[in-house]
């Protein structure tokens, strides 16, 4: 782990770079010094023998002569003069190996001739037998003088010489090894203190944690990066704060909106779905019989079609679908990554509403043109047959004007119940709410229709629980609701069944229940019962001379809703229907 750390590459790095300069240095010191040892001892020899000569040439006394190369010589050093007549005087040493060695031996190993008929001095390195220590030799010619003086040491010395001064290279090398060592972990140490803070920054930024700061120890390059990622953090905070307030501003655009939006990717994977989108997605797995579970994000094969469309086309496609007795289009857009389609985004609409309105506002026009084209006919037929004088009889005028009467009569109902409903659907109903006694106003509605009833063989019952005897609304209005539901009743009901009207007036409002035996309603038929226009089924009209508009439950629903009130029905076929209104106190 500490090789792949920055601090033990560079302190490694520069321990190897000092060690191959100091290894190279040490190899040419060692050279340089080897070399100058070796000089410097023949230089001093080369010395002692010139003094040397100099005396013999300019002296005969050998005596002082050799007293006085005792003197200037070096201990560890002899001297031995050759002189003209083959008289040879070796000096004494304090070297073991040379003083054990014979001069004669050395003579004859030293190139005397060459030493005698040289001008110069000859310098040179003799081996000694049985492995012994070789000798440094110097020798020069006594000038005017067929003799020759020869100074020789021992090879030992200048080896510890250059021992002592190998050793003293190697100690400095070792400690400039040892000091490199230490201030290579100190300098790496200092430059990645500050590396391995930033490395512990990077992963809190990771992290999501955006406040972390490095601390700024230096103001070199290094301080500069410091202060660098610092105003990095800063930036990256605020352009991760702009991104999420970007983010959660269009999934709240996204959530609010009516209309569902798939996001999907290239391959079909849902990416990201709202409200409305998911229910569409619950009406395709229902209508498909799959089960839905959190880990199912299947793709509908109808957004599965119109993504390959889209991808195939790169252009916008819609298309129409109806699921589960609704009707969604679909409107969905290429996704670009540059020049490249990643997917793809799906806007779904609920049409359901606007189709239906739609199919209301022909059935509308149908009903009125139905409604206003059978008085008209009867109006213009009737009219005709006067005005030819068909009728010959004034009887038969007179029935022919009581028809067109009745039928202008229905016609005139008919546009007013128009106008009242328009009316009341713009908001311009006006109510005129007042304290209203229950049991006269219940009683007097009963009266009214209890002589149809009994016309038609039908049973009209009332059933009263006043336990407040006064109610507040609008007693002109609630009558015509009564009216039409009661009408409605017993127009529906065959011969011997029953109309049973239950009035509840207590603390909490007014309730009324109108009950009867007829036909009954289809369960198809129940959610538009109370549009205009509406109409029982034909085989449900008990009396065939008297038809409704259509109009008169979408008028009552209307009244009870001014009233902040409630109406419902419930119905099955062949047993009854019970409609149900509450005006609340």
């Amino acid at each position: 782990m500490f090789w792949r750390s920055v601090v033990g590459k560079l302190a490694v790095t520069i321990l190897l770079l000092v060690s191959f300069v100091l290894i190279v240095l040490t190899v040419f010191l060692l050279e340089f010094f080897e070399n100058f040892h070796i000089q410097e001892a023949e230089e001093d020899l080369l010395q002692t023998a010139t003094k040397v000569s100099v005396m013999v040439e300019n002296h005969e006394d050998k005596p002082l002569i050799y007293e006085t190369t005792e003197r200037v010589k070096d201990p560890s050093s002899k001297v031995l003069v050759v002189y003209p007549d083959g008289d040879v005087w070796g000096s004494t040493t304090n070297d073991d190996h040379l003083s054990g060695m014979k001069d004669q031996w050395l003579l004859d190993h030293s190139n005397l001739t060459k030493i005698l008929s040289s001008e110069d001095s000859v310098k040179g390195e003799i081996e000694l037998p049985d492995d012994q220590p070789g000798v440094m030799l110097v020798g020069t010619s006594v000038p005017n003088a067929d003799a020759a003086v020869l100074v020789y040491q021992s090879l030992e010395i200048v080896d510890k010489t250059k021992s002592e001064t190998t050793k003293i290279i190697l100690g400095a090398a070792a400690v400039a090894i040892v000091l490199t060592t230490i201030f290579g972990f100190f300098l790496s140490t200092r430059i990645t203190s500050p590396l391995i803070k930033m490395r512990e920054a990077a992963f809190d930024l990771t992290r999501g944690e955006f406040n972390t700061k490095v601390p700024i120890l230096t103001h070199d390059e290094i301080g500069e990066l410091a202060m660098a990622f610092n105003h990095m953090g800063r930036q990256l905070k605020f352009h991760i704060n702009a991104l999420r307030q970007e983010k959660e501003q269009l999934s709240s655009i996204v959530n609010s909106m009516a209309d569902g939006v798939i996001t999907m990717s290239r391959s079909g994977d849902i990416i990201a779905t709202n409200g409305p989108a998911e229910l569409f997605i619950e009406h395709w797995y229902f209508e498909k019989n799959i089960p839905k579970t959190d880990n199912n994000r299947k793709l509908p094969s109808e957004l599965s079609e119109l993504l390959q469309k889209v991808i195939q086309g790169e252009k916008e496609v819609i298309e129409e679908i109806a699921i589960q007795g609704r009707t969604w289009v679909m409107i969905m857009t290429p996704l670009y990554d540059q020049s490249y389609i990643r997917g793809a985004v799906a806007v779904i609409r609920d049409m359901t509403e606007e189709r239906r309105l739609d199919k209301l506002r022909k059935d509308f026009i149908a009903n009125v043109s139905h409604e206003l084209r059978t008085p008209i006919s009867m109006l213009q037929g009737y009219s005709e047959a006067i005005v030819d004088d068909i009728a010959e009889t004034k009887e038969q005028k007179n029935e022919l004007a009581q028809i067109i009467y009745e039928e202008s009569l229905r016609l005139s109902r008919l546009v007013n119940e128009l106008l009242d409903l328009a009316s009341m659907e713009a908001g311009h109903l006006t109510i005129k709410p007042e304290d209203v006694e229950v049991t006269p106003f219940i009683d007097r509605i009963y009266r009214k229709f209890k002589g149809i009833a009994d016309e038609n063989l039908i049973e009209l019952a009332l059933e009263k629980d006043i336990q407040e005897t006064s109610a507040y609304f609008d007693p002109d209005r609630i009558e015509q609701v009564f009216t039409n539901l009661i009408d409605n009743a017993i127009r529906h009901t065959n011969k011997d069944g029953y109309v049973h009207v239950s009035v509840i007036n207590d603390e909490h409002g007014f309730s009324v229940s109108v009950k009867d035996s007829g036909s009954g309603i289809p369960e198809e038929d129940l959610p538009f019962v109370f549009e205009r226009f509406y109409k029982a089924d034909k085989s449900r009209t008990r009396n065939k001379h008297v038809k409704g508009t259509g109009l008169g439950l979408s008028i009552a629903k209307n009244i009870v809703t001014a009233h902040k009130g409630t109406i419902t029905v419930n119905s099955k076929v062949n047993i009854g229907t019970t409609f149900n209104f509450t005006i609340p106190k």
